[in-house]
């Protein structure tokens, strides 16, 4: 799953609360999820403070050092 999606899910959010929270559009929170997109640098803390993760765990490719992901 993709890291972004993954940890919003567990912070029980929605695309949209994200959206309005980071002044985003829900189709942008939406692409970073899809990996369509990635998010400006200046916004990943942001993002991981809402999150309540780090950066890398953001960054971290699906699959890396995630047990959970096999």
């Amino acid at each position: 799953m993709n890291p972004f999606k993954k940890n919003r899910n567990a912070a029980g959010l929605t695309q949209q609360t994200v959206a309005d929270k980071l002044g985003v559009y829900q189709s942008t929170v939406a692409m970073w999820e899809a990996g369509d997109n990635k998010p400006r640098a200046d916004i990943l803390p942001q993002i991981a403070k809402l999150y309540n993760c780090t950066i890398d765990d953001l960054l971290r490719e699906p699959g890396a050092g995630d047990p959970g992901a096999s």
